[in-house]
């Protein structure tokens, strides 16, 4: 494929980053944790979650001075998760994004307060009535995003990862730790501008379908990087699942079979969906591209 979706990626997120900064320094006082804070926010980092937001909210015709908001907060969750994700007591993990991890820049201490913040900012930006003007729409917005973070999304899904190293699990317990981990927050940020948009019920459970199946191939593309690929490429230790006894989809298909499976999955969900794929074509060429590695 011509474009590689990292390619595409870096096309939209410039603008972004110098709002989500802005924003971040807007709202935080000046004092110590703030420098913690904005280390664990602003070191790099693709912003594919406010790619995906924004390629839906064209789509529902969103402004975006309201989905940048959006996507400030996703960052503000996806890097509160990586602080949290990098702890001694989880995948104890010294490098992020190519530079230290955030408790290994400061402390553990300042880097699990800094991680509590950003989450906290992100229910304050959906929570404003800049977000939209109505409250319904918002409530239901801190509904979705609570329940894809919370024990049936990503906090539950991380706890499979740590509760299923070294131990022989099935190859469907990985797909659902996936699903869980991963693909709850991009299944949010794929419907999010379509609630906000008040799109009717079938297109925003389609927009939700596309965020886990999205999802699902990036952390399976992601997993297979972890051991195929350097440093200078992935900015974090290589190999590190292995040596943890990371139960990953490699351990149940061989390495060689993963771009099918992952082209299989994608094929066919938009088989299935073929009529808001032949409408949104863009919407196609993205799945499909971040299966390349």
């Amino acid at each position: 494929m011509k474009n590689n979706i990292h390619f595409l990626i870096k096309n939209h997120k410039n603008e972004f980053n110098v709002f989500y900064e802005e924003l971040l320094r807007s709202i935080l006082p000046k004092n110590e944790l703030s420098k913690v804070i904005l280390y664990g926010a602003l070191n790099g980092g693709k912003r594919i979650r406010p790619f995906l937001i924004e390629i839906f909210a064209k789509i529902a015709g969103i402004p975006k001075k309201q989905y940048f908001l959006i996507s400030a907060a996703i960052e503000c969750i996806h890097s509160y998760s990586l602080i949290q994700d990098d702890l001694p007591s989880m995948d104890n993990d010294d490098y992020r994004r190519g530079k230290l991890s955030v408790h290994k820049k400061f402390n553990e201490a300042q880097a699990i307060l800094a991680g509590d913040s950003l989450h906290d900012i992100a229910f304050e930006l959906l929570s404003n009535k800049k977000t939209h003007s109505e409250s319904e729409v918002r409530v239901k917005l801190i509904q979705d995003l609570s329940i894809s973070i919370g024990s049936k999304g990503l906090a539950g899904g991380q706890s499979l990862d740590l509760i299923f190293e070294n131990k022989k699990i099935n190859k469907n317990k990985v797909l659902e730790m996936y699903k869980m981990k991963t693909s709850s927050l991009f299944s949010f940020c794929c419907s999010a501008p379509f609630i906000i948009a008040k799109k009717n019920i079938r297109e925003i459970e389609f927009a939700k379908q596309y965020g886990n199946i999205f999802g699902l191939i990036f952390q399976i593309i992601d997993d297979l990087l972890d051991e195929i690929s350097d440093f200078d490429k992935i900015g974090k230790t290589p190999g590190k699942d292995k040596k943890q006894g990371k139960n990953t989809l490699m351990k149940y298909i061989k390495k060689e079979k993963i771009i099918p499976f992952c082209e299989k999955k994608a094929l066919h969900f938009i088989n299935k969906n073929n009529k808001y794929f032949s409408k949104w074509n863009i919407l196609k060429d993205n799945l499909l591209n971040v299966i390349e590695v």
